[in-house]
C-alpha cells in the first residue's frame, strides 16, 4: 500500500513516517556512559579510532572502548576547518550490528573469530580474526599516532622458535615498492599528477602489493589458522605510508574516481576517498566537523545483502544501521544515531550523497563488486518493520538526472548473458564459430558495416617451427589429480622459483617475470592452476565498432586487476617476413613501457625474437586497440617439452576494468634500427597521449 509521506494513516504493520521528522541533533543527547574501566589495565586492542576529547556530563567517564584522557593529552589546537583531512576514517571502528542494517557490516570481534571469510584472489575459507583498523601497530596492537609500524621483529611462540618469516619478506618487499613507486616523496609525486592518474596509480600500487603479499603466503606456507587477508595487510601499509587520494572527506564527487568504476575491495574505496570506512556502510562528517555542526552524509555502500529496494536504476531504497543482536538473540530497534542521523540530517540539507552498490561477482561464489552508481538525494525517510520484527529507518534516495548510467547498464548486461534479452545492434551472436570456449559477439550499433575484413579465427599460435628449449634437458610434471602445487618438488612449479604464478581465479600474482606453464608433455589437467592462458576465455567479451578507431574489444563482464583476458593467436612470422601493411602484428622485440614506474630491473624478455600475424588468422586480440594509457599488458609466457620452447603472449588487466569498457594495451615502441615501419596517428585521448604510434 502507498504512503504520502508526513500522512496521518497508519495501517497494519507500520508507523506513522511523520514521526521521524521530528528530530534532535546528536549533540542534544544526554549518553549513558558505563564505568570506568581499571586504569591499571593494558589498552584495549579491540577498537581503533580517535578517542572523544569531551567535555562530558558531570559525573561521567569516556565510554568504552575509549579511556580517560589526561589534560595532557588534550589537542592543543582547536577545531579543524571543513573538510577535515584525517589518516583514519573518523567513524572505521567495528561495532557489534545485526543483519538488518546497511550501516553496519560486521560483527563484533569476538563473534567474528567464529566466521570465515573468503579471500577474494583464491576462494579458501578464511578465519576472519582480524580488526577493523589503520592506526595500529600490526605486531604490539597499540594504537600508534596514525602509522603502522611495518618494520617488524620475528614474533616467536612461547617456545621461543619464529613464528614465520612471512612478515621479514614483506617488508623488504613493501620498501623496494616504495622506492620503485617514488613513495618515498609521496607528497612532491602527489602535486605532480593529475586526480585520475594518482588515483589510478595509488590503485594500482595496493592491488600489486597485495598480490605479492598473496604470492609471499602461498611460498611461505602460513601457521595453519592464521588469518589471510593480504587486501587488509595491504591497505594498512598503503594507510601508513600514505600512498593515498583525497585524504579530506567532501560531500560530492570525488577527484579522480569516474562514476562507474570498480572495485573489488572495501579498502580500496577508503584508499581513493570515495567512502572511508572499511566495513561501515555509511560514511559521514560527524557534528563535530560538519559546517554546520550536524553530521552529514558523504556516502553509502549498498551491499545487496539486507533489506534494501535498489532494483530501480535511478531509486534505492536504503535501510539505516544499527539493531543489535544480542546474545540472548534478540534484537533492538535501530536508533536515530550517527549514520541514521547523518542520513535524516542530510535529506533535510539535500546535500549529494555518494552511492556505491556491492553487486554480486561471478567469477566468485562469495565475492561483491562495488560499483560507484554516482550522486543521489534522499527525498523520504521513514520506519517500518523489519523482517525481525524490530524498527528500522528506511531512505528514499533518487539518482541525480544527467549523469551516466551505471545500474541500468548492469542490469541489461545480465539480461544479455541470460539470454533473456538480445544485445542491439548484433551481426554475429558468436564469430569464432564455436573455437572459444564461451561466444565472442560481433556488434555494430553506430553504422551499416557488416564486419571487418575476412580472416580465419584461431584461438591457437601456429608455429612453423619451435624455438630451442632454454635449457639443455626439460623435466615435465606428472601432477595427474589436482594440478601442481606451490611449493612441491613439480619441475614446473620449480621453475617458477617454487610457487604458482596464477591463483584460482585466473590472477596473474607477480609480474615483470617470465611465466613457465605445463606444456602438452605435461599429465596434469587441463583445469591445473599452471594452465589458466590454455584453458579458453574466461569472460564475455565482444568486438565492437568504435566512433573512429575501427573495431575494438571490450568485455560484458567487470575484470579485475591482473586476471588472464585472452593471448594473441596467430602465425608466428620471422623478421624478414614483416610486412609494413600488415596492421595485426604484435612485435615483442619493441620497448614497452614497465607496469611499475621505476623497475629494479628491464623488463622480462622473451630468449629469441617473437613476431605474430593475426592479419589472416587469428583471434579476438587482433581486434584490441593502441591506447597512451593502457588498461591491459601483455607478459611473455613459454611452454617447454624435451629439447622444445613454445612461446606465447598473455594478456592481463593492469587495473579493475568496468563491463563494456574498452580494452587497449601500448602497442611499444619500435627499435630504432629496423626500418619501414609506419607511424600512424594516434587517437586514444589520453592526457597523455603521444599523438603517434606504430
Amino acid at each position: 500500500m502507498e504512503h504520502t509521506f508526513g500522512s496521518d494513516h497508519v495501517s497494519s504493520g507500520t508507523i506513522n513516517k511523520h514521526a521521524v521528522l521530528t528530530v534532535k541533533p546528536l549533540r542534544c543527547l544526554a549518553p549513558i556512559f558505563p564505568s570506568a574501566p581499571d586504569p591499571s589495565a593494558p589498552p584495549s586492542s579491540q577498537y581503533a579510532s580517535i578517542p572523544p576529547t569531551g567535555p562530558f556530563p558531570p559525573g561521567a567517564t569516556p565510554f568504552f572502548p575509549f579511556f580517560a584522557v589526561n589534560d595532557s593529552h588534550k589537542p592543543a589546537h582547536p577545531r579543524p576547518p571543513y573538510p577535515i583531512p584525517s589518516p583514519v576514517p573518523l567513524n572505521s571502528f567495528k561495532t557489534p550490528v545485526s543483519a538488518s542494517g546497511n550501516g553496519d557490516i560486521g560483527t563484533s570481534r569476538r563473534s567474528s573469530r567464529n566466521r570465515t571469510v573468503v579471500d577474494d584472489d583464491d576462494g579458501n575459507s578464511q578465519s576472519e580474526s582480524y580488526d577493523n583498523s589503520f592506526e595500529r601497530n600490526v605486531e604490539t596492537g597499540n594504537e600508534v599516532d596514525g602509522k603502522i609500524h611495518v618494520t617488524r621483529r620475528k614474533r616467536k611462540k612461547k617456545s621461543g622458535v619464529p613464528v614465520s618469516n612471512t612478515e621479514v619478506s614483506i617488508d623488504s618487499l613493501v620498501n623496494d615498492m616504495l622506492r620503485t613507486f617514488n613513495y618515498v616523496e609521496s607528497d612532491s609525486v602527489h602535486q605532480a599528477r593529475n586526480d585520475k592518474e594518482l588515483a589510478d596509480r595509488v590503485l594500482i600500487f595496493f592491488n600489486l602489493l597485495r598480490r605479492k603479499i598473496t604470492q609471499i603466503d602461498d611460498k611461505i606456507k602460513a601457521l595453519p589458522g592464521a588469518a589471510r587477508r593480504p587486501d587488509l595487510r595491504a591497505g594498512s601499509v598503503c594507510m601508513s605510508y600514505n600512498v593515498r587520494a583525497n585524504q579530506d572527506k567532501r560531500i560530492g564527487s570525488v577527484p579522480g574516481v569516474d562514476i562507474g568504476d570498480i572495485f573489488f575491495f572495501r579498502f580500496e574505496l577508503c584508499l581513493v576517498g570515495l567512502h572511508a570506512p572499511s566495513m561501515a556502510g555509511i560514511d559521514y562528517l560527524s557534528s563535530k566537523f560538519s559546517a554546520d555542526e550536524e553530521p552529514l552524509a558523504v556516502s553509502i555502500v549498498s551491499s545487496g545483502g539486507y533489506e534494501d529496494e535498489g532494483d530501480d536504476g535511478d531509486v534505492l531504497i536504503y535501510s539505516g544501521q544499527g539493531g543489535v543482536q544480542r546474545k540472548d538473540k534478540q534484537q533492538m530497534d535501530q536508533q536515530l544515531v550517527r549514520g541514521n542521523l547523518a542520513l535524516e540530517r542530510s535529506l533535510h540539507k539535500a546535500n549529494e550523497v555518494r552511492v556505491i552498490r556491492g553487486l554480486k561477482d561471478f567469477a566468485s561464489p562469495t565475492g561483491k563488486v562495488y560499483v560507484y552508481d554516482g550522486l543521489y538525494k534522499i527525498h523520504e525517510s521513514w520506519i517500518e518493520k523489519g523482517k525481525s520484527g524490530c524498527n528500522i529507518f528506511k531512505y528514499k534516495l533518487v539518482r541525480i538526472a544527467g549523469q551516466p548510467e551505471v545500474f541500468t547498464l548492469w542490469k541489461s548486461v545480465q539480461l544479455w548473458k541470460d539470454g533473456t534479452t538480445t544485445r542491439p545492434g548484433v551481426i554475429l551472436p558468436d564469430l569464432t564459430s564455436g573455437a572459444e570456449s564461451l561466444p565472442v559477439c560481433l556488434v555494430n550499433d553506430l553504422d551499416g558495416e557488416k564486419g571487418p575484413a575476412y580472416f580465419t579465427y584461431t584461438s591457437n599460435l601456429k608455429y612453423a617451427k619451435p624455438f630451442p628449449s632454454t635449457k639443455s634437458s626439460v623435466l615435465n610434471c606428472d601432477c595427474c589429480t589436482s594440478g601442481c602445487q606451490s611449493g612441491s618438488n613439480c619441475p614446473c612449479v620449480q621453475r617458477n622459483e617454487g610457487q604458482i604464478p596464477y591463483t584460482s581465479l585466473g590472477v596473474l600474482l607477480g609480474h615483470n617475470s617470465l611465466i613457465h606453464e605445463c606444456s602438452n608433455m605435461c599429465i596434469c589437467p587441463i583445469n591445473c592452476r599452471n594452465r589458466i592462458s590454455q584453458a579458453g576465455l574466461k569472460m564475455r567479451l565482444e568486438v565492437f565498432k568504435t566512433k573512429d578507431r575501427g573495431w575494438g574489444l571490450r568485455s560484458w563482464d567487470p575484470i579485475r586487476s591482473g586476471s588472464f583476458i585472452c593471448e594473441y593467436a596467430g602465425v608466428v612470422i620471422s623478421e624478414n617476413r614483416t610486412d609494413s601493411d600488415d596492421n595485426y602484428i604484435f612485435d615483442a622485440t619493441r620497448t614497452f613501457e614497465p607496469l611499475e614506474p621505476r623497475p629494479s630491473d628491464e623488463p622480462v624478455k622473451f630468449p629469441y625474437p617473437l613476431i605474430i600475424s593475426a592479419r589472416n588468422e587469428g583471434n579476438v586480440a587482433r581486434f584490441m586497440n593502441h591506447s597512451c594509457s593502457p588498461n591491459v599488458y601483455w607478459q611473455p609466457v613459454i611452454r617447454e617439452n624435451q629439447d622444445e620452447s613454445y612461446f606465447h603472449v598473455g594478456f592481463f588487466a593492469i587495473k579493475h576494468i568496468p563491463p563494456m569498457q574498452e580494452l587497449t594495451f601500448n602497442y611499444g615502441m619500435v627499435l630504432a634500427d629496423k626500418g619501414g615501419v609506419r607511424r600512424k596517428k594516434c587517437l586514444c585521448g589520453s592526457s597523455k597521449c603521444k599523438g603517434v604510434f606504430y
